[in-house]
């Protein structure tokens, strides 16, 4: 259960219940689910179990994987470019996080739902605000580094097998309510009737990209995991688990949003503003919608720690086991890069720490997320798949897929054509989807 919850949360978290929504309203409902679940399937459990792979058979951390497993030193850097790539996601995200809490702080005071709120101009007031998003930020970074020391079994794991759980039961409750809304039917059929027609080049390159993304791939999160996992742990079956709750905590995000969207007449396709914008007019609406609104923003608050102490975890690694530092410095370093990150990606939308890049504003939350989300991930991913199916020995493979021959039935085959053919033209195509933007 510890390994199950630890993964689990490591790719459960803003993706799934916050960028999935609008992603799938904006793309079809059920033409997008449809590709959605295909490509975690054929793209997101194969590279999962590339990971698991790696981990367990070099026991080290994302850059010392390829070492300890005899690769020539360029393989070297793509444990680097996680590394960088891991804080660089740490600090954004842990200001969406931010907001998370902010949110659930005014639930939970009964200020976000009073009379006559633009929750638009709130959104943008409080974002842009000198110092109150910053506060939230260096909060939760805190929180993560409380759970981050203990260490993987008293804090990781620990924690993991409290918040997994929790999550699921606030998000089980949410779900049913809605499904008592009036317009549940109709979301419903939004989500589960396919319109075959609306499954364009477009949709299908915003499902392969959700896919990758939501179960962070690529990263090294599911690799520096494995690292601790035991000789016994089953690697295919843990990566299907691991794809199929992500995909229902995902499939059940929309199975709470979208009745209470059909009900109240918004559209689905609002956009990465539903959760912070739309959603609490919402709640502010229904009977009940207070305790909603706590417990939905608590879930995302969840939903955020879980994913970040699993980011955190890969540059500590790397640290604990190639620079040879005590558990206790590592974390107050990585913190540390977190919260400069952190601090520069949140006065970024107050223009504060906005730089210019070849002519161009760009703010370094925009940076960050462009960098390392829509670069570093999918180059991860790319060449983790390869070195996996192409450089490990197929000996290699099967011995850890079967657990040295003790589980049987293993599709090992499958596996290794999937990381051979399938993953590397999906993720170049990831790659190549904002060259190919105009052309969609």
């Amino acid at each position: 259960m510890g390994v199950i919850a630890a993964t689990v949360g490591s790719s459960v978290g803003l993706g799934n219940i916050w960028r999935f929504p609008y992603e799938c309203g904006s793309h079809g409902g059920a033409a997008f689910i449809l590709c959605y679940v295909a490509f975690i399937l054929l793209l997101g459990i194969p590279v999962i179990c590339a990971e698991f792979v790696l981990g367990r058979q070099s026991r080290s951390n994302f850059y010392g994987c390829f070492r300890r497993l005899g690769a020539s030193r360029p393989w070297h850097y793509v444990g680097y470019m996680g590394i960088v790539s891991s804080l660089m996601i740490l600090s954004f995200y842990s200001v969406v996080a931010g907001w998370t809490l902010e949110y659930l702080w005014q639930a939970c005071t009964g200020s976000l739902l009073a009379e006559g709120i633009d929750y638009n101009g709130i959104f943008t007031e409080f974002s842009s605000h000198s110092w109150r998003p910053l506060f939230w930020t260096l909060l939760f970074l805190a929180v993560n580094h409380f759970v981050v020391r203990g260490g993987v079994q008293k804090g990781i794991e620990r924690v993991s097998n409290i918040l997994m759980p929790l999550l699921f039961v606030i998000l089980l409750v949410l779900s049913i309510n809605s499904l008592f809304m009036p317009g549940a039917a109709e979301a419903l059929s939004f989500m589960f009737s396919p319109d075959w027609s609306a499954i364009t080049p477009k949709v299908v390159i915003s499902a392969l990209g959700q896919a990758f993304f939501s179960l962070s791939i690529g990263l090294g999160c599911m690799l520096t995991y494995a690292s601790y996992f035991s000789k016994d742990t089953p690697l295919l079956r843990n990566a299907g688990i691991t794809a199929g709750l992500d995909t229902l905590v995902a499939v059940m995000a929309g199975v709470l949003i979208f009745p209470a969207v059909f009900t109240y007449g918004v559209q689905p396709t609002e956009g990465p503003t539903l959760v912070f914008e739309v959603l609490p007019s919402i709640f502010a609406s229904m009977p009940g919608g207070v305790l909603v609104a706590v417990l939905f923003f608590l879930m995302l608050v969840v939903a955020s720690l879980t994913s970040t102490i699993s980011m955190s975890e890969i540059s500590i690694a790397y640290f604990v086991d190639e620079r040879k530092w005590s558990r206790r410095r590592a974390c107050i370093i990585s913190t540390a890069i977190a919260v400069v990150g952190g601090t520069l990606c949140t006065l970024s939308f107050s223009g504060v720490s906005d730089i210019t890049v070849g002519g161009h504003t760009i703010s370094f939350f925009t940076l960050f997320n462009d960098v390392s989300s829509n670069i570093f991930l999918p180059v991860g991913g790319l060449l983790i798949s390869i070195y996996a199916g192409w450089k490990l020995s197929a000996k290699l493979m099967r011995a850890q897929l079967t657990n040295d021959g003790l589980l049987r039935h293993v599709p090992v085959g499958p596996v290794v054509f999937l990381l051979r053919w399938v993953c590397p033209v999906g993720i170049l195509i990831i790659l190549l989807a904002p060259l190919l933007g105009s052309w969609l």
